[in-house]
């Protein structure tokens, strides 16, 4: 079959790259200098219709598919991945739990206001002690006659100093994977307490913090989801998240690609282009061959995911693995190739090398995603 876009979503993603263009490329040095999302994206996105792709119609979404969260997030990366991540998360990692697993009550308060960019949302599930090992989550939420009462701690959260709700996964029953249960926590909540911002490598303009639960009441209907499945939603969960970094993957290298031809047809070394150099226009052919494979590697594993397809976990898995490992190879030749003035922090290359390299770590690392593919094995 024929992994070419169809119509409908090259005319989304030409859309998207316009969206891009336009809005989002002029902010994206004064975001990173003020280490901030720019507030006034959110409704800008909502009002193009970006944050609500897989939103059901009736909560003001599209009720579309995998395969255009990817183009989009593809298209935002090549711009910034602090920019991208911000809107993602909120969008397509966090509010998609509501989408799938929401009460009606729950669904109707915050559906169309995240979709609409009027309020943005995180999810908390890692702790200082556990990443990847989500089933040793050990924040606690305790059951009394008034509602839950959640205590524990949450590190590394994207989105956490500008989220309306946050996502948070809290053990309710034994240890293990049977034992955990997701929560609506909403911002202001008594004992719900906020880290500063953590300076990072890389996604300067996202917001990253601890986030601290002391004896945090929630009511009854806090619970999202079905009690002691939460670690199953949370699986579910990351497919479209990994689906996302993946594109994200995709955009900072093609963004790098395009970089880099551009500067080695202008560029004299030797008295002629760098291009007129053998190795220089190898190097470039050998980055486009691994972008075009990774990139259709996740167009698939998006195509699957949409599809129910019964190996989509292990699409998406490849794809997560091999668009990060890709885009880290594809942006540090960039930098190679732009020598000096690739190192400097004003560069663009620069930029996107600090932010392609969490893409190996956030939403299960590469070591994740191979013990996925080699489930059985052993």
């Amino acid at each position: 079959m024929s992994w070419e876009l169809d119509q409908v979503h090259r005319d989304f993603q030409a859309s998207c790259r316009a969206f891009v263009d336009r809005h989002v490329r002029p902010l994206v040095e004064p975001a990173e200098a003020a280490g901030q999302f720019p507030a006034e994206l959110w409704k800008q996105l909502g009002a193009a219709g970006l944050l609500g792709l897989v939103t059901p119609d009736a909560y003001g979404g599209a009720d579309g598919d995998s395969l255009a969260v990817a183009l989009l997030a593809e298209e935002l990366a090549r711009a910034s991945g602090g920019i991208a991540v911000t809107a993602l998360v909120s969008a397509y990692m966090a509010a998609p739990h509501l989408v799938r697993r929401g009460a009606p009550a729950q669904r109707d308060r915050w559906l169309a206001p995240l979709a609409a960019g009027e309020a943005v949302a995180a999810i908390a599930v890692t702790e200082p002690g556990t990443g990847s090992d989500v089933a040793r989550v050990s924040t606690t939420a305790r059951f009394t006659p008034d509602g839950w009462v959640l205590n524990g701690r949450k590190m590394f959260i994207t989105n956490a100093g500008l989220a309306d709700v946050l996502v948070v996964a809290a053990r309710t029953g034994d240890a293990g994977r049977a034992g955990l249960s997701l929560f609506l926590v909403e911002r202001g909540t008594a004992g719900l307490g906020l880290g500063r911002p953590l300076p990072k490598m890389g996604w300067h303009s996202s917001d990253t913090r601890e986030v601290l639960l002391d004896d945090l009441a929630l009511p009854t209907d806090a619970l999202l989801g079905t009690e002691n499945r939460g670690f199953y939603q949370i699986m579910e969960g990351f497919q479209l998240e990994r689906v996302a970094l993946a594109a994200m993957g995709i955009g900072h290298a093609a963004e790098c690609l395009d970089l880099a031809r551009n500067y080695a047809g202008q560029r004299e070394a030797f008295g002629e282009p760098l291009t007129h150099l053998q190795t220089i226009r190898h190097r470039l052919a050998a980055m486009e061959v691994e972008l075009e494979a990774a990139r259709l590697v996740t167009y698939q594993a998006a195509a699957r995911l949409d599809a129910a397809h019964p190996d989509a976990a292990r699409s998406v898995a490849r794809a997560k693995y091999l668009a990060a490992i890709s885009a880290n190879r594809i942006v540090d030749d960039a930098v190679q190739l732009f020598g000096g003035a690739g190192f400097v922090e004003e560069s663009p290359v620069a930029r996107h090398y600090r932010d392609a390299r969490i893409l190996r770590i956030g939403g299960g690392t590469d070591e994740i995603q191979l013990e996925i593919l080699t489930r059985g094995m052993a």
